[in-house]
């Protein structure tokens, strides 16, 4: 089976990261795997744009099933392999709703985290404002915020006792956090669920190769 997918994908991207996390977890190894360099714009080559035509990674491919996007990929490995690996989704109805909004929130945790840190990266220097970067940082704080109070809430995991999809596409989206140099004294509750799920052999077998020889930044060490 999974000798017929191929995954394209970039160290360190927290959309390719839960696709590889989600194989993983499904016993799926052994599928067609590439790593490109998104310094080098081999995001942009013709291998990319065969199979996805937006130029971007992941670039994921099951026999004739293109699933570009990420949480679509994730969604699609679970049922279509509910009885393989690890259960990932919850029969119980509030549970499952549970996991499905922690899931999509970590679509507006990603988005305070890009307009954030790459705040000079995607607005041209002219078009920069000293107010806007605040109100960015600030708005990363809040959310940041929020996720310490869900874990107080429902832990260990995001969305309850069990490791479930939401940790699947979220946890990535959260150790990008500490790479950036999150304060684990100000986020206890964020830094045990990231010491914790991080040991987890999919999360382990699936780390970003670039982050383990490089150091960490600390852009959000005063948070």
């Amino acid at each position: 089976m999974a000798k017929d997918m191929t995954l394209l994908w970039g160290s360190g991207s927290p959309p390719c990261w839960r696709v590889m996390i989600a194989l993983e977890e499904k016993n799926l190894q052994g599928y067609n795997s590439k790593m490109l360099s998104f310094e080098k714009g081999e995001h942009k080559s013709k291998e990319v744009t065969a199979i996805n035509p937006r130029a971007q990674l992941p670039a994921f491919k099951h026999g004739d099933v293109v699933l570009n996007e990420s949480y679509g990929a994730c969604i699609y490995l679970e049922e279509q392999f509910k009885s393989q690996g690890n259960k990932l989704a919850p029969d119980n109805k509030a549970e499952s709703a549970l996991m499905y909004q922690r899931m999509f929130e970590g679509l507006t945790l990603f988005q305070k985290i890009a307009q954030s840190l790459f705040y000079t990266r995607f607005v041209p220097e002219n078009e920069r404002h000293d107010s806007a970067q605040k109100r960015n940082t600030e708005e990363l704080k809040a959310e940041v915020k929020l996720w310490e109070g869900y874990l107080q809430k429902t832990g260990p995991y995001l969305a309850g006792k069990s490791f479930t999809l939401a940790d699947v596409i979220v946890f990535p989206v959260i150790a990008f956090l500490f790479r950036f140099g999150l304060n684990e004294e100000h986020f206890p509750k964020l830094a045990a669920y990231y010491n914790t799920v991080k040991d987890r052999p999919s999360i382990k077998n699936s780390w970003p190769p670039t982050w383990k020889d490089t150091p960490g930044q600390n852009a959000l060490k005063d948070f």
